[in-house]
């Protein structure tokens, strides 16, 4: 039966231990006792020497065999003693430092994660020694997306429900609405899932993009909904649905980051070329309203003209209302 590398890498971790308590152990005793062939046995004893706590040389293990018995030169190698204590270098001790004094500061930490952060910071400082001193006159300072994010997760942990102010560029409009957070996910940007007490339906709100936020008395009571696998993105349309091109100037260049693609190709202008997917074209109608001179649509050819006719219509009802 052929032998796949976790089983190699099993039969010789436990080789290890099998040769370190058998100084001089017969070859053939040593294959018979692990059931494979001398040949096996030896190859497995060329990859060995490679192996250690470190690449130093005092640190590799040195076993080597005359072909009949097998000798492990430095069994000391892997003992207790023989184990250097973790050490950092100075950037990665000041680069602790000030990422765990800036998160320490974040608004809406839970006091006991705090407090824990503060008792980690403390123990780093003492072992960083001359670092700790530099790292203090460092700082970071989080952009609103911090605060917001220390918000929702303090609002998931204590079952409490969120006001926002979320900005919808696609509608280029503010709105206000309660949410029941049920997680944050991470997808390019960061998000939260959640129940929306406004359309009462699952929605996922950009964290970046909340101007305004605060955690109610209320409790969270989202209802029971099966989590969607959101490891290939938030939306994910399918390769059969319909083909759509948009052609955006410089200010509409935000498509690209609201709506999944396919491509987006620079264009001469500063604009894009954009490439997407959508099971339902026709609800792209809206956004061509949106882009006004900033956009259209390229093809299919039936939805630009249906999106043109639309826009023709918003503009003369427009005028008529002048």
């Amino acid at each position: 039966m052929a032998t796949n590398a976790i089983d190699q890498t099993r039969r010789m971790l436990s080789l290890v231990t099998y040769l370190r308590e058998r100084p001089g152990a017969r070859v053939g005793d040593v294959a018979r006792a692990f059931g494979i062939t001398e040949d096996e046995l030896i190859s497995d004893l060329d990859i060995l020497p490679l192996c250690g706590t470190s690449f130093r040389g005092g640190d590799l293990l040195d076993i080597d065999t005359d072909g009949d018995r097998i000798w492990w030169r430095n069994p000391s190698a892997l003992s207790a003693e023989a184990a250097a204590p973790l050490r950092l270098a100075a950037d990665e001790a000041t680069a602790l430092l000030v990422a765990a004094r800036a998160v320490s500061t974040l608004p809406g930490l839970r006091e006991s994660d705090r407090l824990a952060l503060l008792r980690a910071t403390a123990k780093l400082e003492a072992a960083a020694g001359e670092a700790a001193g530099a790292s203090a006159r460092l700082s970071v300072t989080f952009e609103s997306e911090g605060g917001v994010f220390a918000d929702v997760d303090r609002a998931i942990s204590e079952r409490r429900r969120l006001w926002i102010r979320y900005y919808s560029p696609a509608r280029d409009e503010l709105t206000e609405r309660e949410i029941d957070p049920i997680r944050l996910v991470s997808v390019g940007h960061t998000y939260v899932e959640a129940w929306c007490r406004r359309s009462e339906a699952r929605r996922t709100f950009r964290l970046d993009r909340v101007a305004e936020i605060r955690i109610l008395d209320e409790p969270s009571a989202p209802p029971q909904i099966e989590l969607r696998d959101l490891s290939e993105g938030l939306v994910q349309p399918a390769a059969e649905d319909p083909e759509v091109v948009v052609e955006v100037g410089p200010g509409g260049r935000w498509v690209a980051e609201y709506y999944p693609h396919d491509s987006a190709e620079e264009l001469a202008d500063g604009g894009l070329r954009i490439t997407l997917r959508t099971p339902d074209p026709s609800s792209l109608k809206r956004l061509a309203l949106r882009l006004g001179r900033d956009g259209r649509i390229v093809s299919p050819v039936g939805l630009a003209e249906s999106a043109r006719q639309a826009a023709g219509e918003a503009l003369a009802a427009y005028d008529g209302q002048g």
